[in-house]
């Protein structure tokens, strides 16, 4: 799956994605009033808002970027309504040529491990028939629990030809509280990201591996070291933008040959047209401001690599 990740990405020339992570607040008024005409204020009536609003801004985006990363808990907050809008939202993006990274943090015990890497990565037998559910190309992975955890998904990995990112160095402020912690005279993340690399050694697709790592464009010294760590585990980097995360920040995050990484922004481009530089655009046309904003930070990376 990796593989077919860099080549969207060289294609595209864009090593960013889209985080779909619509909080009803960054979708304009006028979108959520002919959602809530037709199914009031209800569950039902939120979730028609969100798909309105990411069909919108999947459409204005999806010829500049390689892939898109939902986040399941902005869906999930509206119940099974919410679902069903993430799962729409998975096979719209699919339909328009993107790699979807199913932002859903998943990692348990070893057979709960195996169903959730089954309903969002692989298939299940329904009787004599197989059936898929979310189906996304990647899920981002939580390693708390070991090998135990991590494992079901790196074999779904393998029978389904898709991937994982593994949390290793997250970009929000408390992350140090148990990351940053010191064992045997090492810090945590570090550790995690050697078994990052062990676990990768399986599931290998050309240069890289198909299990790759959350790696925070907040803390670029420690980025530096963990891309000497692993040198083959592609990063996907959050933190870029509304985070305080720069250009300058994600250098480290990539190899030499340009690659190695690709850098998420949420609502630096999906709630662009309510920032200052995007204020020209105005509600009505937010998915214009998006574009923009995804044209903008193409740019901007690019200008560091």
């Amino acid at each position: 799956m990796v593989s077919k990740l860099i080549e969207k990405i060289q294609k595209t020339k864009a090593p960013i994605c889209v985080g779909l992570d619509p909080m009803l607040g960054y979708i304009p008024e006028h979108v959520k009033e002919k959602a809530f005409a037709e199914f009031g204020e209800t569950l039902e009536g939120a979730a028609e808002a969100i798909w309105q609003f990411n069909c919108a801004i999947v459409d204005a985006t999806a010829d500049l970027i390689p892939a898109v990363k939902p986040q399941i808990a902005m869906y999930e907050q509206f119940g099974i309504e919410g679902l069903k809008a993430y799962d729409r939202t998975v096979k719209y993006c699919q339909q328009k040529g993107l790699i979807v990274i199913g932002d859903i943090k998943r990692g348990d015990i070893g057979s709960t491990s195996a169903a959730y890497a089954t309903g969002h990565l692989g298939s299940v037998k329904v009787g004599n028939t197989t059936c898929s559910a979310f189906n996304t190309e990647y899920v981002t992975v939580n390693p708390y629990l070991g090998t135990d955890g991590v494992k079901p998904f790196v074999d779904e990995c393998n029978a389904s030809d898709r991937g994982i990112f593994v949390l290793v160095k997250t970009s929000n402020p408390s992350s140090g509280e148990f990351q940053d912690r010191l064992v045997d005279g090492r810090p945590l993340y570090e550790l995690v990201a050697e078994k990052v690399v062990e676990w990768g050694e399986a599931s290998m697709d050309g240069d890289y591996s198909n299990v790759g790592a959350v790696v925070g464009a907040t803390y670029p010294e420690m980025s530096k070291i963990l891309r000497k760590l692993m040198p083959k585990t592609y990063f996907l980097v959050p933190g870029y933008g509304a985070q305080g995360g720069t250009a300058e920040d994600l250098k480290y995050c990539f190899n030499e040959d340009g690659l190695g990484a690709i850098v998420n922004s949420s609502r630096g481009i999906i709630a662009a047209y309510k920032k200052d530089a995007y204020a020209k655009f105005g509600p009505e046309h937010f998915a214009d401001a998006s574009r923009q904003a995804v044209i903008d930070m193409i740019a901007d990376i690019g200008r560091v690599l």
